[in-house]
């Protein structure tokens, strides 16, 4: 059959694409050690836990003599409730004071009574934006993806993550996601195919292969493509030289 009949792919024809794929954000997310993660936290968390404690120490000594001022309070490491509000938004953190007193009561946020108020360590702030600064809750990484792919669902984000495909871990009460692999996976949004979108390209030229067919070209390293969470995708570049070589093979008739 000649191409030109049913815009079919040529049998026997090889096109191979020689393109080598040097990509920093691919790299970035196959870098991503999730268990190096939660050991750091884990080791982080252990040194809040002994500070914390030590502060409390010093707040229930100042209380136990009578001096329990601000002053002296904030000196040792503690803010009262609004104080600590106003703390956090100081570094840019993004939260209303009704969701961080709601966090507070369902003890998310770690606090310490002292006489009658309740404090926060100045130490647990920190970690809070430190966090924030590595990480995406679950909602704020598929608001950041969804601006790349917009066709992709809530329930198939949370999908992907709770088979692995998407790297995530859980910190005291939340699963969060670490900003580095939410850029990495916009970035190959924005940059690649994935196998269904490639088919779909190349019918939209009037190429036709099955699927399975291409599969093959990709399982033979006929066409360069990346894996990421159990997925291939080939970049634009790629898909560019593939139409063009398919075209002038049709072009000649053969």
């Amino acid at each position: 059959m000649k191409i030109g009949e049913g815009g079919k792919m040529p049998r026997g024809r090889r096109i191979v694409i020689n393109q080598e794929i040097d990509d920093d954000w691919v790299d970035t997310f196959k870098g991503i050690d999730i268990e190096a993660i939660k050991k750091s936290r884990g080791q982080v968390e252990k040194g809040l836990s002994s500070t914390v404690a030590e502060v409390s120490r010093a707040a229930q000594e100042l209380y136990k003599k009578g001096k329990v001022e601000q002053s002296a309070l904030k000196k040792a490491g503690l803010l009262d409730i609004q104080e600590a509000y106003e703390y956090l938004r100081s570094k840019g953190y993004p939260i209303s004071f009704r969701a961080f007193g709601g966090r507070i009561e369902r003890s998310t946020i770690p606090s310490m009574k002292v006489g009658k108020k309740r404090y926060i360590a100045v130490n647990i702030l920190n970690d809070i934006v430190n966090l924030s600064k590595q990480f995406y809750t679950v909602r704020e990484a598929y608001e950041e993806y969804r601006k790349a792919n917009t066709g992709m669902k809530y329930r198939a984000f949370i999908g992907r993550i709770e088979k692995s495909s998407i790297p995530s871990v859980k910190i005291g009460t939340k699963r969060l996601i670490p900003k580095d692999a939410v850029d990495a996976l916009t970035h190959i949004a924005r940059n690649y195919y994935s196998v269904s979108q490639a088919l779909e390209e190349l019918h939209r030229k009037n190429i036709m292969i099955r699927r399975n067919a291409f599969e093959r070209r990709l399982d033979r390293g006929r066409i360069p493509h990346v894996k990421i969470g159990g997925r291939r995708f080939i970049p634009h570049n790629v898909m560019k030289e593939l139409i063009t070589k398919e075209l002038a093979l049709r072009k000649q008739g053969k």
